[in-house]
Order: structure tokens, then C-alpha cells, then sequence
């Protein structure tokens, strides 16, 4: 069996509420929280700005966040 590590897992949604999807195909996971909530944070620069929530439609807003995740480095591809 193989060793497990911590990685973190880059998640992000668009809309919000009841209309809220992943848009995720391919899973993207971490060695560092550091590099993993830098592109969440450049993913989510123009949709997810929510100080101008009047000038982006609530179709279009994007979430984008990194959670801890066990996983086995052998069977995952880790950036």
C-alpha cells in the first residue's frame, strides 16, 4: 500500500446559490497551500470580486478555494 500525503485541493465553483456548479474538470492538487491559494486567488480576480457584485451577473461569479486532502502521490499528479 502506498504512502498518503496532505495535498491541497484547488476547488471552484461559478454562480451562486441553487445554480452553483463546479466547473472543475480536472482536478488540480498542491504540495503547497501557498501556490494553491495563489491561483485560486488568480482565478477568482475578475468573476469573484464581490465589492462590484452589480457589474457581475450571478451566473458568471467564480469561488475558488484549497482544501487539505489525503491522497496518494503514486496515483495523483501533484503541482
Amino acid at each position: 500500500m502506498g504512502e498518503w500525503v496532505v495535498a491541497f485541493l484547488l476547488v471552484m465553483y461559478q454562480g451562486v446559490g441553487d445554480d452553483r456548479r463546479s466547473i472543475a474538470k480536472n482536478l488540480l492538487h498542491f504540495r503547497s497551500i501557498d501556490d494553491c491559494n495563489y491561483f485560486a486567488k488568480q482565478i477568482t480576480r475578475t468573476h469573484g470580486n464581490y465589492q462590484h457584485l452589480d457589474l457581475v451577473d450571478p451566473r458568471d461569479r467564480v469561488t475558488a478555494y484549497c482544501l487539505p486532502k489525503a491522497i496518494d502521490p503514486n496515483k495523483t499528479k501533484v503541482y
